[in-house]
Protein backbone atom coordinates (compact mmCIF):
# COMPACT_ATOMS: atom_id res chain seq x y z
CA UNK A 1 0.00 0.00 0.00
CA UNK A 2 1.43 3.35 -0.79
CA UNK A 3 2.73 5.25 1.89
CA UNK A 4 -0.12 8.30 1.17
CA UNK A 5 -3.32 5.63 1.31
CA UNK A 6 -1.45 4.35 4.24
CA UNK A 7 -2.04 8.03 5.91
CA UNK A 8 -5.59 8.07 4.79
CA UNK A 9 -6.26 5.33 6.13
CA UNK A 10 -4.26 6.09 9.77
CA UNK A 11 -6.57 9.74 9.08
CA UNK A 12 -9.19 7.37 8.49
CA UNK A 13 -9.05 5.47 11.78
CA UNK A 14 -8.98 9.03 14.04
CA UNK A 15 -11.66 10.20 11.99
CA UNK A 16 -14.13 7.51 12.48
CA UNK A 17 -13.19 7.13 16.17
CA UNK A 18 -13.87 10.87 16.99
CA UNK A 19 -16.92 10.51 15.11
CA UNK A 20 -18.46 7.26 16.58
CA UNK A 21 -17.48 8.08 20.19
CA UNK A 22 -18.64 12.11 19.70
CA UNK A 23 -15.42 13.25 20.64
CA UNK A 24 -12.98 16.12 20.00
CA UNK A 25 -10.98 15.34 16.84
CA UNK A 26 -8.12 17.10 18.58
CA UNK A 27 -7.84 14.72 21.55
CA UNK A 28 -8.50 11.87 19.48
CA UNK A 29 -5.52 12.34 17.40
CA UNK A 30 -3.00 12.74 20.47
CA UNK A 31 -4.17 9.87 21.98
CA UNK A 32 -4.12 7.46 18.60
CA UNK A 33 -0.36 8.88 18.09
CA UNK A 34 0.50 7.90 21.79
CA UNK A 35 -0.77 4.37 21.53
CA UNK A 36 1.23 4.23 18.46
CA UNK A 37 4.64 2.05 19.31
CA UNK A 38 8.23 3.44 17.70
CA UNK A 39 9.51 3.13 15.43
CA UNK A 40 6.23 5.46 14.34
CA UNK A 41 5.87 5.05 10.13
CA UNK A 42 6.76 7.45 8.04
CA UNK A 43 3.99 8.48 6.67
CA UNK A 44 2.73 9.44 10.03
CA UNK A 45 2.97 13.23 9.99
CA UNK A 46 0.72 13.01 6.73
CA UNK A 47 -1.79 11.47 8.23
CA UNK A 48 -1.74 14.08 11.14
CA UNK A 49 -1.98 16.88 8.25
CA UNK A 50 -5.30 15.28 6.88
CA UNK A 51 -6.81 14.97 10.45
CA UNK A 52 -5.73 18.45 11.35
CA UNK A 53 -6.88 20.10 8.05
CA UNK A 54 -10.23 18.19 8.48
CA UNK A 55 -10.83 19.64 12.08
CA UNK A 56 -9.74 22.78 11.10
CA UNK A 57 -12.09 23.22 8.28
CA UNK A 58 -14.85 21.08 9.41
CA UNK A 59 -17.94 22.94 9.25
CA UNK A 60 -16.71 23.94 5.30
CA UNK A 61 -16.06 20.52 4.56
CA UNK A 62 -19.65 19.40 6.22
CA UNK A 63 -21.14 22.09 4.09
CA UNK A 64 -20.16 21.07 0.77
CA UNK A 65 -20.73 17.36 1.40
CA UNK A 66 -24.22 18.17 2.36
CA UNK A 67 -24.81 19.97 -0.29
CA UNK A 68 -23.76 17.88 -2.83
CA UNK A 69 -25.01 14.59 -1.58
CA UNK A 70 -28.22 14.64 -3.03
CA UNK A 71 -31.01 13.04 -0.98
CA UNK A 72 -28.30 12.44 1.76
CA UNK A 73 -28.00 14.03 4.65
CA UNK A 74 -24.17 13.88 7.00
CA UNK A 75 -25.94 11.79 9.36
CA UNK A 76 -27.60 9.95 7.55
CA UNK A 77 -24.38 8.42 5.66
CA UNK A 78 -22.33 5.81 6.81
CA UNK A 79 -19.35 6.74 9.30
CA UNK A 80 -16.34 5.42 6.82
CA UNK A 81 -18.24 7.49 3.99
CA UNK A 82 -18.52 10.53 6.10
CA UNK A 83 -14.84 10.24 7.04
CA UNK A 84 -13.57 9.37 3.77
CA UNK A 85 -15.63 12.06 1.77
CA UNK A 86 -14.01 14.39 4.78
CA UNK A 87 -10.88 13.50 4.01
CA UNK A 88 -10.92 13.78 0.28
CA UNK A 89 -13.01 17.21 -0.11
CA UNK A 90 -9.71 18.30 2.80
CA UNK A 91 -7.47 17.20 -0.09
CA UNK A 92 -9.41 18.44 -3.10
CA UNK A 93 -9.67 21.87 -1.29
CA UNK A 94 -6.77 22.71 0.55
CA UNK A 95 -3.82 20.63 -0.30
CA UNK A 96 -2.13 21.73 -3.01
CA UNK A 97 0.58 19.11 -4.04
CA UNK A 98 -2.67 16.30 -4.48
CA UNK A 99 -4.47 15.95 -8.08
CA UNK A 100 -7.98 16.18 -7.91
CA UNK A 101 -8.66 13.11 -9.23
CA UNK A 102 -6.03 11.36 -7.19
CA UNK A 103 -7.74 12.38 -4.34
CA UNK A 104 -11.31 10.88 -5.64
CA UNK A 105 -9.76 7.36 -6.56
CA UNK A 106 -8.22 7.43 -2.84
CA UNK A 107 -11.07 7.99 -1.29
CA UNK A 108 -13.15 5.56 -3.44
CA UNK A 109 -10.45 2.67 -3.16
CA UNK A 110 -10.51 2.91 0.61
CA UNK A 111 -14.70 2.83 0.07
CA UNK A 112 -14.21 -0.35 -1.93
CA UNK A 113 -12.16 -1.99 1.42
CA UNK A 114 -14.16 -0.54 4.14
CA UNK A 115 -17.66 0.03 3.14
CA UNK A 116 -20.45 -1.00 1.12
CA UNK A 117 -20.97 -2.15 -2.34
CA UNK A 118 -22.75 1.20 -3.10
CA UNK A 119 -20.09 3.84 -1.44
CA UNK A 120 -17.53 3.71 -4.08
CA UNK A 121 -20.03 4.89 -6.42
CA UNK A 122 -21.70 7.32 -3.49
CA UNK A 123 -18.16 8.86 -2.90
CA UNK A 124 -16.71 8.94 -6.46
CA UNK A 125 -20.46 11.08 -7.64
CA UNK A 126 -20.25 13.10 -4.66
CA UNK A 127 -16.36 14.30 -4.58
CA UNK A 128 -16.42 14.73 -8.86
CA UNK A 129 -18.88 17.46 -8.16
CA UNK A 130 -17.29 19.16 -5.48
CA UNK A 131 -13.81 19.10 -7.30
CA UNK A 132 -16.26 20.87 -9.86
CA UNK A 133 -17.26 23.16 -7.91
CA UNK A 134 -14.10 23.99 -6.04
CA UNK A 135 -12.15 24.89 -9.58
Amino acid sequence: MPARRKARKRALDVLYEADLRDRNIAKTLSEYVERLEYPRPEHLPYAVSLVEGVSAHLDRIDELIASYAEGWTIDRMPVVDRNLARIAVYELLYVEDVDDPVAITEAVELAKELSTDDSPRFLNGILGRIADYAH
